[in-house]
């Protein structure tokens, strides 16, 4: 297998866990555009959920945070949208008010995970995997997500990005992308030996690779030859996140059998000077700006395609409740959890409050986590994708209950 690691290196592309022959061509005939789609969004370095939903009815809220607090609803632009009274949205993420309107937004917060390491790498590593506490698990839960069925498409899995995340490791096979556009199989003369040489293999199983890896490659430059224009006007930010999803949608729309999904926005570990001289400029509202217009593009662009469609945003873990003394925040534990789609009963914001008092807060420090992260992620595996198994997709966990998100 040296040959086909070296030739896909070359051409861009990189496959994980290939196995039995996908049946390519009766896929292709019997593609089902009805099929669900799970979009999983990670927002790394630790994003400041308080400031991204406001508890703006939280009286600790402002007395912890007295210079970068996000102002309560009024007139002023800087100033939260109300969602319910008590929370709100950044105004940055005005954008996605709409869609919460609509009730194809949902917020969890108080939620993360029970482990209580203030490390970004563990956590990101327990996130993406589905196991807290657990650094020995090899594969990741959307890699385990992705639903047993015959005749695959061979990019039902996509992460967007030079590597496979780590959530996408795993037995399925998947696919890392940097870019739709920017792919191309940089030697073709590796190519042809390479598809010369599986062509000639006895081996059942290396043929079914040879043409699972050589389909995917044949679909991702069909895809970069078209010039995608949005659907229903919508127009995706620049930045890192907003071509991620806008590739995404364009995947959706060609019906290329797309299943799961990854993306990821990093930037989030606000230490110094987190807010501006208003709540609309600085580091944070940069990222939330991105963040919200990119989500709302995403949902405006696929339209009716939503009804089949669920993104779920997560980060490794929240920020402290109070400022520090260079007007950022510090790592802390739990944090905000947005699911978007046409199926979900949004409009509401979800999850029992802790209260930010002092006697509230975890080590008298930070946001209590009153929901498990794997809780809004199985209800999501087995609503959406109806799997059934979550004992396998979250390895030592059972959810007490699935939460209400959905209709």
């Amino acid at each position: 297998m040296a040959s086909r690691r070296a030739f896909l290196r070359r051409s861009g592309i990189a496959m994980f866990g290939i196995g039995s022959s996908p049946l390519w061509l009766q896929r292709a005939m019997a593609v089902n555009s009805s099929k669900k789609i799970l979009v999983a969004i990670f927002q790394r370095g630790a994003a400041d959920g308080l400031n991204i939903v406001v508890p703006h009815g939280e009286n600790a809220y402002y007395s912890g945070r007295p210079s970068i607090a996000i102002p309560k609803p009024g007139a002023a632009p800087a100033s939260a949208v109300d969602l319910d009274g008590f929370f709100g949205l950044h105004p940055n993420l005005k954008a996605l008010k709409p869609i919460f309107d609509e009730k194809k937004l949902a917020i969890v917060h108080a939620c993360g995970s029970p482990d209580p390491t203030r490390s970004h790498f563990d956590a990101q590593d327990y996130m993406e995997s589905g196991t807290p506490g657990l650094k020995a698990t090899r594969d990741g839960w959307l890699n385990r997500a992705i639903p047993q069925v015959a005749g695959q498409s061979p990019i039902r899995a996509v992460s967007v990005g030079p590597v496979l995340a780590r959530t996408l490791r795993g037995n399925n096979a998947a696919v890392a992308l940097s870019s739709v556009r920017g792919f191309q199989v940089q030697d073709k003369k590796a190519g042809d030996d390479y598809m010369s040489r599986y062509a000639a293999s006895v081996d059942t199983q290396l043929k079914g690779t040879g043409r699972e890896t050589f389909e995917a490659i044949r679909l991702l430059d069909a895809l970069r030859k078209t010039e995608y224009k949005p659907a229903n006007g919508a127009v995706y930010p620049t930045g890192r996140l907003g071509p991620s999803l806008k590739q995404i949608a364009q995947m959706i729309r060609a019906d290329a059998g797309l299943e799961v999904a990854f993306a990821d926005i990093g930037g989030w570990d606000h230490h110094v000077n987190e807010v501006g001289a208003t709540a609309l400029d600085g580091p944070l509202a940069g990222l939330l700006r991105e963040f919200g217009d990119s989500l709302a593009a995403f949902y405006q662009d696929l339209g009716p395609r939503m009804d089949d469609v669920v993104v779920v945003t997560m980060s490794e873990f929240g920020r402290t409740a109070r400022e520090n003394g260079n007007r950022g925040t510090d790592h802390g534990h739990a944090n905000v959890m947005f699911t978007m789609g046409g199926a979900m009963q949004g409009g509401k914001v979800y999850g029992p409050w802790p209260g930010m008092e002092r006697e509230q807060l975890y080590e008298e420090r930070d946001l209590d986590v009153t929901t498990d992260f794997r809780d809004v992620l199985s209800t999501v595996v087995q609503r959406h994708l109806g799997q059934p198994s979550l004992s396998k997709i979250f390895p030592g966990y059972q959810p007490k209950s699935l939460l209400p998100i959905f209709g």
